[in-house]
């Protein structure tokens, strides 16, 4: 039977981008009451075919709210699976005093979930609603119509100018710890006066006549020297580069993200040491999420299904031709990365293609990964089988799709969340290295 109302102390309203975001949104909102504008329903309904995420996410929240709701109806109050958890039901009245779709001049969907939001106010004057959107010109009519409104905050990074960076550069190190890392290869977290380390953390260590790059191995719990060389013949130009080789290359290390400005070598260091160790795995894979130009699909562009994906693959190939340009033409290698490509040795491919493939003996580059939720990033990483690797890459700063931003992104979350595991690396690439009018724009423009 439906539950009793109880009291509490606010209801939130969720709008469709929050359930395209995250389908178990519905449960994190503890103890309080959440409501589904019917309107809702309407827009996911538009969604759930597809094999994008947001048409998965959309199914997964279609048969969720079937499974709780039962025989029951959703008009009335009913509590959510859990003692401690609140009350749900789905807003069917949208006529409220003040008329969104009259104010804004449209009858259009986030109009009606305004009015929903709105009326529920009206019914409610002794407890706060609150529209929750990921959708910020929403939230800015809904204050517009002194309603409150909020960002979906569940799995926001605080502060992204905090984010881990995986490095740390240590100054006046003693001479004679130096001079052993080179001697000896290693040195201990007390002989450069650190506490203990994250695991796989990097370190710049400068005494006043020397300096040496290292990293902290979790198994040996010791600093260890890490030496400069090329991979793929491509040669590192800074301390950062020199740490992401080592973490891509460490087979001990089963998870790597990269995060940088463009120009800082991201896709193309992972790619380099991708092909340094294909004889390792059975498929190199280099994925990126398709966000199609001025949020249309890519049903619009000319061609088959290859003609319509090469403009959004083309960045991958380009740094694939940088790799294999650096061998000449007779080279073997340079015919071996024709090959591997031909044979589907190496595959470049939209990140939409791999749902529901097996990742196993797989060294896979997820390549503009802040367009990725949390969600799909805990996706891709639970399906690694044995023997696979996934690397992840983007700027955290450069988000292209609209519910999306440097905090909420997949990557930062990722970034935040797991840092301290015996089987993951991070490092933020800072200099940019593409070229000298390159790093003008990112400074100046």
């Amino acid at each position: 039977m439906p539950a009793a109302k109880t009291k509490t102390q606010k209801i939130f309203v969720l709008d469709t981008s929050v359930i395209i975001y995250n389908h178990n949104a519905i449960n994190t909102f503890e103890e309080h009451d959440v409501a589904i504008p019917i309107t809702v329903f309407e827009e996911l309904d538009n969604f759930k075919k597809g094999n994008d995420t947001k048409n998965f996410e959309a199914r997964e929240f279609i048969r969720f709210m079937d499974r709780i709701s039962g025989k029951y109806t959703m008009k009335n109050w009913r509590r959510l699976n859990g003692p401690t958890k609140g009350r749900f039901k789905v807003l069917m009245n949208e006529k409220s005093k003040l008329d969104a779709c009259e104010v804004f001049g449209a009858d259009k969907p986030d109009h009606r979930i305004l009015n929903a939001a709105l009326k529920l106010s009206e019914d409610n004057p002794g407890t706060k609603v609150i529209l929750v959107s990921k959708d910020v010109n929403l939230r800015l009519k809904a204050k517009s119509l002194n309603l409150q409104a909020e960002d979906y905050e569940t799995g926001k990074v605080k502060d992204v100018n905090l984010l881990y960076t995986g490095k740390t550069t240590l100054e006046n190190v003693p001479a004679e710890v130096i001079d052993k890392l080179y001697s000896e290869g290693f040195c201990s977290l007390e002989e450069i006066g650190h506490k203990p380390a994250v695991a796989n953390h990097y370190f710049i260590l400068k005494s006043e006549k020397n300096s040496a790059l290292g990293f902290y191995n979790p198994i040996t719990a010791r600093i260890e020297r890490i030496e400069k060389h090329a991979i793929s013949r491509i040669m590192p130009r800074n301390a950062e580069q020199v740490f992401a080789f080592h973490a891509l290359l460490n087979p001990e290390i089963k998870l790597v993200t990269i995060q940088g400005i463009a120009g800082t070598g991201k896709t193309l260091l992972a790619l380099a040491a991708a092909w340094e160790q294909r004889r390792s795995f059975k498929q190199v894979y280099l994925a990126r999420p398709i966000v199609p130009l001025s949020n249309k699909d890519i049903g619009f562009l000319p061609g088959d299904i290859k003609s319509k994906l090469n403009p959004y693959m083309e960045p991958l190939w380009d740094n694939l031709k940088f790799i294999q340009n650096q061998y000449g033409e007779e080279d073997k290698e340079y015919k071996r990365i024709t090959e591997a490509v031909e044979k589907e040795k190496l595959v470049i491919t939209p990140l939409a293609y791999i749902r529901g493939r097996s990742i196993s003996n797989v060294i896979f580059i997820v390549d503009e990964a802040q367009n990725l939720t949390p969600h799909e990033v805990k996706t891709i990483i639970t399906r690694a089988g044995e023997n696979t690797k996934i690397i992840f890459t983007g700027d955290v700063f450069q988000i292209d799709t609209p519910y999306l931003d440097a905090q909420s992104n997949g990557l930062s979350y990722l970034i935040h969340n797991i840092k301290h595991h015996d089987l993951y690396a991070h490092i933020r690439l800072e200099k940019g290295e593409r070229s000298e009018l390159a790093n003008l724009a990112n400074e100046l423009l």
